[in-house]
């Protein structure tokens, strides 16, 4: 009688590139999911809390890192600070459910109509971006009005094409237009990620506090332009036969994700302190 065979292979030496591939994705994507969560969470308790209950000036809590956007004497400017705020909100609520397969393959009719409403606020966020940044005046220094302002551009550009594309039934292509959107309608939040995985990885590091400038100044566009090259790399490998760009999408990917944990984690403490006031000290 011949003896069954059985597979002797590990699930690690059984996984393909393309398996790897396709597990770094769900990792990147259960990470910015939380992330994207806690920050609209933040969202509802601070800025919209602060506009029902009329105390605009708990804004200011953002002081110790350089910014005060509540100014007593400027209605109009602090209403477009809070329709951009509580608008990236909504970004970060809804753009994750625009991603999901299975919300785009079994709610179809969902996914049409917010999807407008996501390109909607994107729209305004960009438009109101470009006001508070030229006319109000927000943004620390010029490098950073400048990295805003191309942003902002991306995002009206990416809009664009994402709805040119899904009118003329190009799924694919209009798929990929849509993550990029994603990615630039996410850039503050990458930026504000990106600073604080910065200080905690230099931190553990120990390097020189003189060399923050410099990466302040570099990621001040690198967090729009990184994620759309991680992004490119990432449809590169998925539509290579080549093993070698799989396994050093896969990589890049994964690290890249774990810096942006790491950013998440020592971020949420600091949104909870901003939420009930507390001193934040560095």
């Amino acid at each position: 009688m011949q003896k069954p065979e059985f597979n002797t292979l590990s699930p690690i030496t059984t996984m393909t590139p393309d398996k790897l591939l396709r597990g770094s994705t769900v990792f990147w994507f259960a990470s910015i999911l939380a992330g994207q969560w806690i920050f609209f969470l933040f969202i509802i308790s601070f800025y919209l809390y602060s506009v029902v209950s009329g105390n605009l000036e708990i804004w200011n809590r953002f002081e110790p890192f350089g910014s005060t956007p509540f100014k007593p004497d400027d209605t109009m400017g602090n209403l477009a600070f809070a329709s951009h705020a509580i608008g990236a909100g909504i970004i970060a609520f809804a753009g994750v459910f625009q991603l999901m397969p299975q919300v785009r393959n079994r709610f179809p009719v969902f996914h049409k109509y917010t999807g407008y409403i996501y390109l909607t606020t994107v729209l305004a966020l960009a438009l109101s971006g470009f006001y508070l940044v030229w006319i109000r005046g927000t943004s620390p220094n010029v490098h950073s009005a400048i990295g805003t302002t191309i942003n902002g551009l991306l995002i009206i550009a990416f809009a664009f094409l994402t709805v040119y594309y899904a009118k003329r039934r190009n799924i694919a292509t209009h798929r990929k237009w849509a993550l990029r959107l994603f990615l630039v309608s996410n850039a503050q939040w990458f930026l504000r990620i990106g600073m604080m995985s910065y200080f905690i990885v230099g931190k553990v590091l120990d390097v020189p506090s003189s060399y923050f400038p410099v990466f302040s100044l570099i990621w001040t566009f690198g967090c729009f332009l990184l994620p759309l090259m991680m992004l490119q790399l990432y449809f590169y490998a998925k539509e290579n036969n080549g093993l070698a760009i799989k396994y050093i999408a896969n990589g890049v990917l994964v690290l890249l994700t774990l810096l942006m944990l790491i950013g998440i984690i020592g971020f949420t403490p600091i949104l909870h302190k901003l939420t009930i006031g507390a001193p934040i000290v560095f």
